[in-house]
C-alpha cells in the first residue's frame, strides 16, 4: 500500500472543492448579472440615439410654409425667423429695379408687401401663386426674402383646393 492522500469515496467531495465550486458559481452569476446590465444600458442609450435621430430627421426634414394670412396672425411668435411663406403675387404691385423686386402677395383679404433680392424665377409674375424664403423685417409686416419659388403645378392645386388660387380665380 502507498501512503498519500486518502481517495475519496465516491460521489461524495471534499470541503475544498465545494467551496471551489461555490466560488466559481457565484463569480459566473455575477458577471452574467454584470453583463444583463450592460446591455440593458446599452440597448436603453441606443433606443434614446434612434428616438433623437428620428425626431431631428421628421422635424428639420419637411419644409413647411405658412399662407400669408397664417404668417401675419403668427407675426409675434415666428420674429425675425427664417421660413417660408405661401401666397399669390398681387397684379399691378411688382417693382423691379436693379436685381431687387418689391411686390405684395395676398392670401385670402391679408396682403403682405414682400422685398426680395435674387433673380427671380421665369415664371415669375403677377397672379402667380409663390413660396418665399424669407423672414419678416423687425416689428413690421414686410417680408425680406431672398428666394422665389413659383407653384406651377396643376396637380398641387388638384391637392389643396381652396388653399391658393391662381390667376383670375384669387380674391384678394
Amino acid at each position: 500500500m502507498s501512503v498519500g492522500t486518502p481517495a475519496a469515496a465516491p460521489g461524495s467531495a471534499t470541503t475544498a472543492e465545494t467551496g471551489q465550486d461555490a466560488a466559481v458559481a457565484a463569480l459566473r452569476r455575477a458577471r452574467a448579472a454584470r453583463t444583463r446590465r450592460r446591455l440593458g444600458v446599452v440597448g436603453v442609450v441606443l433606443a434614446a440615439a434612434v428616438g433623437f435621430l428620428l425626431y431631428k430627421a421628421l422635424t428639420s426634414g419637411i419644409v413647411y410654409f405658412k399662407t400669408a394670412a397664417q404668417a401675419v396672425a403668427a407675426r409675434a411668435s415666428l420674429g425675425n425667423a427664417t421660413f417660408q411663406m405661401e401666397g399669390v403675387v398681387v397684379p399691378h404691385s411688382l417693382r423691379s429695379h436693379a436685381g431687387v423686386q418689391d411686390f405684395v402677395v395676398c392670401s385670402g383679404p391679408v396682403r403682405v408687401p414682400v422685398h426680395n433680392v435674387g433673380v427671380p424665377p421665369q415664371l415669375f409674375e403677377p397672379g402667380v401663386a409663390v413660396v418665399l424664403v424669407g423672414h419678416f423685417v423687425g416689428s413690421s409686416n414686410l417680408f425680406s426674402s431672398d428666394e422665389i419659388l413659383v407653384k406651377h403645378s396643376s396637380a398641387y392645386v388638384a391637392a389643396h383646393p381652396g388653399r391658393v388660387q391662381q390667376g383670375d380665380g384669387q380674391t384678394c
